[in-house]
């Protein structure tokens, strides 16, 4: 299938076994390259076998989506206070959230085309947003969030010199009902996996160049950094 611009259509989806990336690879049309640590052990805690994993990835695309993501290592949970802090679960949160995407999005420059439009979405989170945080807690997934979005941000910048048409954004999902958010959701509302696919790649698929670097919700509203 082809998109409105003639182009056809490929889509790599990068964490394509959890619940919000499974829901978008089954709702692309066209061609869609999946990863993902359940089917194909991609795992950016191991940083040499994951580079080796992406170098064999060849492009083009005309989306990759990026759905990596944990609330807390295995075995842990997000932080209540500040004493609750242990250095090796907020390193492990980090190389997930943070480190794990950015070495992705160093593979954009030689997977997106350079005279056609593209559209990368990469999963953060609204509490990620400093501006925003009125409650404080789950500091290590909080700031590793906050730490993605400067890392989508400065990617962006970079990558317009050189692919004028693409476009790169934070993506909020909104609270997902997930094995991931089972135990937090507690009163906010929660929407299905389906329903958020659909939402973001309605946000991914009107995305203008001028949109790139920005941070936006599944409805395309801005969020503060």
């Amino acid at each position: 299938m082809r998109s409105s611009l003639g182009i056809m259509e490929r889509t790599l989806v990068i964490g394509a076994s959890g619940g919000i990336g499974a829901a978008l690879a089954q709702s692309l049309d066209g061609e869609v390259v999946r990863l993902s640590r359940k089917e194909h052990g991609f795992d950016v805690r191991n940083p040499e076998a994951a580079e080796t994993m992406l170098g064999q990835i060849e492009g083009p695309f005309t989306r990759v989506i990026v759905a990596l993501g944990i609330l807390a290592p295995q075995g842990a949970k997000p932080e209540k206070s500040l004493a609750a802090i242990e250095a090796e679960v907020m390193a492990e949160t980090f190389a997930v959230n943070a480190i794990g995407p950015v070495l992705i999005l160093k593979h954009l420059p030689r997977w997106l085309p350079k005279d056609q439009r593209s559209v990368v979405g990469v999963l953060s989170a609204r509490v990620g947003s400093i501006g925003d945080n009125r409650v404080g807690g789950w500091h290590s997934y909080r700031a590793s969030k906050a730490a993605l979005n400067q890392l989508i941000r400065g990617a962006s910048i970079e990558l317009q010199r050189t692919h004028k048409q693409a476009v790169l954004i934070a993506l909020h999902p909104g609270t997902v009902a997930t094995e991931f958010t089972r135990d937090y959701a507690g009163r906010h509302p929660t929407v299905a996996p389906e329903v958020a696919a659909r939402n973001l790649l309605t946000v991914l698929d009107g995305a203008t160049p001028e949109m790139t670097g920005g941070f936006y919700d599944y409805a395309g509203e801005t969020i503060p950094w």
